[in-house]
């Protein structure tokens, strides 16, 4: 006897996620169609020829059997398809930020209705490795009560980046604030909660764009806990740097993979007389295992009928945020 498949799936786009996104499904998931604009792309994360392939998601989402509908193209297509498929009765992973921008999301979240409908919002980063362990070292209290984290996060893009969508405002709705910026944030509300107080500041240092390739932002809760946070496309060699500073003790988390340097996460536990801290390693696959362990929680999202951890509301609250530094930052024409 074969495995047994339990979701049928469609992707809608077909570049570098919704590949990672086609090949992260896992026995319990079944590619059954794939949509993009550009049909060879369509045609490369198919690999099947029992696969059904489209130049139009519309056609996609005609597709009844289809249970999952994962939609992983350019921030200005994301908030249109979404509501389509949730017309269609379709369960939906959404790449982040999830709109391109404050108001969309706010449609969105008047529309839909009741918890029957799972829409998860693909912020992989919360299912790395380091990251769910870390969230397992505070719960033990290892580190105390946190104080305050400080992240960092980015890349140099590339030749011709100021020309690809991400530097389009009409198509990202911003630069690297909402582009990584979004993941940052997302995993300081993580493990801070809820900021009341949010400040920052977004430049375009190198880019020759119409958005910013490098945002500075502090973030503080009610209990004046703090996330300082750096995103930047001038990040010559690409980092994730990502520290948690608790009352006895700190955890750092650096890489996330390829690119990005092997994923580890050392702890520094402080000692009774204080001084040089004990510290402890853990160094990960080198697989990347974020986007497998993101789809096995939306498949227990549907199976348990419960909500997902990162909703709506969630994408809501990070591109408030967002938001904000974009109404009070020089580029006014953000808001």
């Amino acid at each position: 006897m074969g495995r047994q498949v339990n979701f049928k799936i469609g992707i809608i786009g077909c570049g570098l996620i919704g590949y990672k996104r086609a090949k992260s499904l896992g026995p319990k998931g079944k590619l059954i169609a794939c949509a993009d604009i550009n049909i060879s792309k369509a045609k490369k994360v198919a690999r099947n020829k029992n696969i059904k392939i489209f130049n139009n998601w519309k056609k996609l989402l005609e597709i009844k059997e289809i249970d999952i509908v994962i939609i992983s193209t350019p921030h200005n297509q994301l908030a249109k398809i979404l509501l389509e498929a949730y017309k269609k009765n379709k369960h939906i992973l959404v790449e982040k930020p999830a709109t391109k921008n404050l108001n969309e999301i706010k449609k969105i979240i008047s529309k839909v209705k009741g918890n029957r409908i799972k829409i998860r919002i693909g912020y992989n980063h919360r299912y790395h490795q380091s990251i769910i362990k870390a969230q397992e070292i505070i719960k033990l209290g290892t580190i105390g009560k946190i104080m305050y984290l400080r992240g960092r996060y980015g890349h140099g893009g590339r030749l011709g980046y100021e020309k690809e969508w991400r530097a389009k405002l009409s198509v990202s709705g911003g630069g690297e604030l909402i582009d990584q910026g979004s993941h940052l944030i997302d995993l300081s509300r993580l493990f801070l909660g809820e900021f009341h107080k949010v400040e920052g500041f977004i430049n375009t240092y190198f880019w020759k764009m119409a958005v910013e390739d490098n945002a500075f932002l502090t973030l503080k809760t009610h209990s004046n806990k703090i996330a300082f946070l750096h995103a930047s496309w001038t990040e010559w060699k690409n980092l994730f740097s990502f520290e948690i500073f608790g009352t006895l003790g700190k955890l750092d988390i650096n890489g996330r993979g390829g690119s990005y340097g092997h994923e580890q996460l050392t702890l520094y536990k402080m000692s009774t007389k204080m001084g040089i801290p004990k510290q402890k390693k853990w160094k990960f696959k080198k697989q990347d295992v974020s986007w497998k362990n993101e789809i096995n929680e939306f498949y227990k999202d549907i199976t348990h009928n419960r909500k997902p951890a990162v909703n709506l509301t969630d994408a809501y609250k990070t591109l408030k945020i967002i938001n904000k530094i974009y109404k009070n930052s020089k580029y006014a024409h953000f808001t």
